[in-house]
């Protein structure tokens, strides 16, 4: 992996590991010992995905509205995409909990909209990196990707599809609703695990000196 695809691969990654943990809360695995084992699987995904939704509007939108000269759309077409995930998202969080609103919504059609959702977000997404990619030297890009990951500590646990997304307020507001949802987090003892770290670029020849570390790779020849 060459650095400048380290932006491009830490979304795909991210978007994977949400994949899995999507596909544990769709199975909804429960027991008599764990009766709460469905929830607790399904509150960890919601976790997961609204933390790295914060951290997108906290590091790449910024960074492709002040970087990216055709950023508008590019912006527009993205804040689409992941309120209509937020609000699949908040539909699930409802069916989970029993909300009456969610009566005649079946778990399968709550799933299918979920999965439309999650495909066109990682669309859009792609899209920013893509364009900062353009832009930015690797150095940077490799910055923005760690900025993306430590972002997703700091950002709310719950999906919010109708609070701001961008600009002065989004800023604050991320701020306040990750306090919100880490309190009642704390109150329901609901959890969620750190976030992977990205894929990083392999070391060149002379760290590898430096760092007395030598990497051998089996499929290329040695020099």
């Amino acid at each position: 992996m060459t650095t400048a695809d380290v932006l491009r691969h830490s979304v795909e990654h991210t978007h994977e590991n949400l994949g899995a943990w999507l596909e544990g809360a769709r199975a909804m695995v429960g027991t008599r010992e764990q009766p709460r084992k469905a929830l607790e699987d399904i509150d960890t995904f919601l976790a997961i995905a609204s933390r790295h939704l914060g951290a997108v509007d906290a590091v790449l939108v910024p960074a492709v509205r002040h970087k990216v000269s055709h950023s508008s759309r590019l912006v527009h077409d993205y804040v689409h995409a992941e309120r209509e995930l937020e609000v699949a998202l908040a539909h699930i969080k409802a069916h989970a909990y029993g909300s009456t609103y969610e009566s005649g919504y079946s778990w399968p059609e709550a799933w299918a909209e979920v999965d439309e959702c999650l495909a066109r977000h990682r669309t859009r997404e792609l899209a920013l990196a893509d364009a900062l990619a353009e832009v930015l030297s690797p150095d940077a890009l490799d910055q923005v990707a760690e900025s993306l990951q430590s972002a997703e500590a700091t950002s709310p646990t719950r999906p919010h599809p109708y609070a701001p997304h961008t600009g002065i307020a989004g800023a604050v507001s991320r701020k306040v609703l990750h306090t919100v949802d880490a309190w009642w987090d704390n109150a329901e003892g609901r959890m969620a695990p750190e976030p992977p770290p990205p894929p990083r670029p392999k070391p060149g020849l002379v760290w590898q000196y430096l760092l007395a570390d030598p990497r051998f790779d089996e499929e290329e020849p040695i020099t």
